[in-house]
């Protein structure tokens, strides 16, 4: 049957996931979403705290951890149950990867947190996680610090599926694209095939209104020239589609040039940008202004479940993310000339990124520290 997922199919935008949880898997009710479209799934420590903090459905599992290993760190155990329900997943989105022929239908897990800013503990942990979980529609996510492009690197030229998480800034992503086709090359010149790898680059996109939108609205109540004040008014809500629609010029222009045409020739897939954190904060903008104006071939939009069901019910699919690029380009030029640095934006917000989920894991860590066995069974304690 037709609806809106299928339409922005036919437009070269694939609709994943953001939310996972053992129920969503067990009850069927993932594979009635795959069943309507949705050709894919990303997960986040936040995500997985919220998940197995807010239910009883991971107790089973955690009997059988404590009992067959009592010593077991917290961090194993987090691990442990992730590992299960990104198996779980995996498997009924494999429908998905089969019909798209391994274009789509992949799982995300991030690794943790903590090792953002280590370069070697990431790849280690990329190994681990893609050993444990055994499944070819898997993506690790690494996060795009600084650490984490030679980790990106490394771990294409190994062959792993990878999701590069936390991207803000123009520059960053280019740095990004280019890590990926770095790891492209080296495996090239390794004598292995370049085909079969996938990966995506996640650029957060409502993140950045959110703090634009504060620092503009600082600047209205400081200047009282009428002209400056609509100047400024006219920046709120438009920052973010802005920076993410040059973004995907900036795709374009790496992936349609000469130095990824050779490995294009060799069957290797482009690293398609993946739109992240596009459920809209404000509700004085659309539900979908992070969806409707970011649509077109080669890109992957993740949106949590009431931004599904609002696709659902009243997206209006259209080639919209190469419209209006002066526009989007005269936005960035505002920005600047309001006196707010972009570049300090996005390099907060990576900072505030990489800090959100590290506190979401400690959180976790911190729960299953109150979780202990009484009588057989696992309760608060």
């Amino acid at each position: 049957m037709d609806n809106a997922l299928r339409q922005l199919e036919k437009l070269g935008q694939s609709i994943w996931y953001d939310n996972i949880s053992r129920g969503l898997v067990t009850s069927g009710e993932l594979g009635r979403l795959v069943d309507q479209g949705l050709l894919g799934m990303t997960s986040n420590p936040t995500i997985f705290d919220k998940a197995i903090s807010g239910s009883p459905d991971y107790d089973v599992q955690l009997r059988e951890i404590l009992k067959k290993t009592p010593g077991a760190a917290p961090a194993e155990i987090i691990q442990s149950l992730m590992v299960k329900d990104i198996q779980m997943a995996a498997d009924v989105l494999g429908t998905a990867y089969d019909r798209t022929k391994g274009g789509d239908g992949y799982v995300s897990v991030e690794v943790a947190p903590s090792k953002a800013r280590d370069t070697d503990a990431t790849s280690g942990e990329v190994r681990q996680l893609a050993s444990r979980i055994e499944r070819k529609n898997v993506m690790v996510k690494i996060p795009a610090t600084k650490e984490g492009l030679p980790a990106i690197t490394r771990a294409i030229r190994e062959g792993y599926n990878i999701n590069v998480t936390l991207i803000f800034s123009i520059k960053r992503y280019r740095e990004v694209a280019e890590a990926y086709i770095a790891g492209l090359e080296q495996r090239a010149f390794d004598g292995k095939p370049v085909s079969g790898i996938a990966s995506v680059a996640s650029i957060f996109v409502s993140r950045i209104d959110t703090l634009v939108d504060e620092l503009v609205n600082k600047k209205i109540a400081e200047v009282k020239d009428p002209a400056a004040v609509a100047r400024l008014k006219g920046l709120l809500g438009r920052v973010a589609v802005a920076n993410t629609k040059l973004v995907y010029q900036t795709f374009k222009e790496i992936f349609n040039g000469p130095r990824f045409a050779p490995l294009r020739a060799k069957g290797a897939a482009v690293q398609r940008p993946l739109w992240a954190s596009t459920g809209t904060k404000n509700p004085a903008y659309s539900d979908l202004l992070y969806v409707e104006e970011l649509i077109g071939p080669d890109t992957v939009n993740t949106v949590p479940p009431a931004t599904y069901e609002a696709i659902l019910d009243h997206a209006r699919p259209a080639h919209t993310v190469e419209s209006g690029l002066e526009d989007a380009a005269q936005v960035l030029r505002d920005l600047a000339a309001s006196g707010i640095d972009i570049n300090a934006v996005t390099d907060k917000l990576e900072v505030d990124g990489v800090a959100s989920f590290e506190k979401s894991f400690d959180g976790l860590i911190a729960f299953l520290g109150t979780k202990k066995i009484r009588s057989g069974e696992v309760v608060a304690g």
